[in-house]
């Protein structure tokens, strides 16, 4: 089997505890972030959320191996630790990423791009979870949340596929707001590492069924919150 296993870097490495040092290494991370499409033919792609249990005191991840073409879903896993930091906002992946990277590294074989629940580079200092989660595994991601971290957008068209740029304060494009159905609350698309801002959200509409999200977070949201089936690590 293609494992995951110490293929990455420890993703709190440096890190002493303090909100401020948490910050300074999100800028030195943000460096290392590769927005070109670097990642080859789909074969396998996995999707990854967190959830909480009792009382946000464990962290709960799930991970979803699919098979790209025909986005049936091959394995899933779930890793359970407990709960290291509370909740701070822009600090979220330094909350689910030991978590994360244990319910991805579980899978059996290696994903040639993750899907993640939560932001990319659609962040204050342009390293969200799914960008964080690229840089320490190497692996091309994407992030595809739910509510807008930061930036600001024109209107966006209520037909599916409808498409337009988010833009930080300074003016830089940061992401995507993408309707992926009919009438549905969009989607924020931000790639995370190895892809580009052109192609993130062209993927993430690849790989949407009859439902709002895709199938690889849509199967990791379900299982993070407890509605699926699951394998524990």
């Amino acid at each position: 089997m293609d494992n995951l296993r110490h293929v990455y870097a420890d993703p709190l490495s440096g890190w002493d505890g303090s909100v401020a040092a948490a910050r300074d290494l999100q800028r030195q991370l943000a460096a290392q972030v590769r927005l070109e499409d670097d990642f080859p033919s789909l074969r396998l792609v996995a999707g990854v959320d967190v959830g909480f249990e009792e009382g946000g005191r464990i962290t709960r991840a799930a991970a979803v191996l699919l098979d790209a073409e025909t986005r049936q879903p091959l394995a899933e896993c779930v890793a359970r630790i407990p709960t290291s930091m509370p909740y701070i906002p822009g600090l979220l992946s330094f909350r689910e990423l030991p978590a994360l990277l244990q319910a991805l590294d579980a899978l059996p074989q290696r994903p040639d791009l993750v899907f993640v629940d939560g932001h990319g580079i659609a962040h204050p200092r342009r390293l969200g979870v799914a960008a964080h989660l690229g840089v320490v595994t190497g692996l091309p991601t994407i992030g595809v949340a739910k509510k807008i971290l930061i930036g600001e957008h024109a209107e966006l068209p209520l037909n599916k596929g409808a498409r337009v740029d988010l833009h930080a304060k300074e003016g830089d494009v940061i992401g995507t707001l993408l309707r992926s159905k009919d009438g549905v609350r969009p989607l924020i698309v931000s790639p995370g590492n190895r892809v580009s801002l052109a192609t993130a959200p062209e993927v993430v509409m690849a790989f949407v069924t009859r439902y709002r999200l895709p199938e690889p977070t849509r199967l990791a949201d379900r299982l993070a919150s407890r509605r699926g089936k699951e394998h524990r690590v």
